[in-house]
């Protein structure tokens, strides 16, 4: 797994994010995305993308594959850039801070937000070994036979955020949905611990209680949380 150091984007020059642009147009129709190609996206001459392209597969942020033809294709890393830079631009991300959280699918850090609030930083990640029945298994692909991991994590996250939005404005206990780009959401941080941590209650009555509310409160609304256990 490529470590995610964001230091990196520190010293990006638009020239270089031009072309990982140009790599994530170029995916929409290829696999991997042929040198050519991604010089023409970029509108830059061959021997100039040719040294932006050595500069970010060093940073491992683009993937080389020769084996039919010379490419490039965005690791996770690349996309993630791409995704942080876009919160930058809109004024929402100031700063990442240390990761507090990793799941099956996903990557959750700690984030300052433009205002100087914590935030939550959630990326999802599809295609982790332990969870690659994914496709088979949710409707993220609809009519499409095939699909790269980065496109499902991006349909996995524009989900989630819908659905967090929608709970959020009909009053469920949600965190405060502030913006999704691409394969990441960015969300307000709740002060809590994860149920799963919590070793003895003081009213067990009164939370098993809240909790059936909850899942009555759901249903009312035609949805059915398949997944209610401590963990979630």
């Amino acid at each position: 797994m490529v470590k995610f150091d964001v230091g990196v984007l520190r010293y990006m020059t638009k020239e270089e994010f031009r072309v990982l642009t140009a790599v994530e147009m170029g995916m929409k129709n290829h696999e991997v995305v042929p040198t050519k190609l991604i010089c023409q996206i970029a509108g830059l001459k061959k021997g100039g993308a040719q040294k932006l392209i050595g500069n970010l597969h060093r940073n491992k942020l683009i993937y080389h594959d020769a084996k039919k033809y010379d490419g490039y294709r965005l690791t996770y890393l690349g996309y993630d850039f791409l995704a942080l830079r876009a919160f930058k631009a809109r004024g929402k991300l100031k700063a990442v801070g240390n990761q507090i959280g990793v799941g099956k699918e996903s990557d959750i850090f700690l984030v300052l937000t433009t205002d100087d609030q914590e935030a939550v930083l959630k990326i999802h990640r599809l295609g982790r070994v332990s969870f690659r029945a994914v496709k088979n298994k949710r409707d993220y692909l609809l009519h499409r036979k095939n699909a790269s991991w980065l496109y499902m994590s991006r349909l996995a996250a524009i989900r989630e955020y819908a659905y967090m939005n929608a709970l959020y404005k009909h009053g469920f206990p949600t965190p405060t949905p502030i913006d999704v780009n691409r394969h990441c959401i960015l969300m307000s941080k709740v002060n809590a611990i994860p149920f799963s941590q919590v070793k003895s209650l003081g009213d067990p009555g009164l939370v098993y209680t809240r909790m059936m509310n909850l899942i009555v409160r759901l249903a009312e609304h035609g949805l059915i949380h398949c997944d209610f256990n401590e963990f979630n």
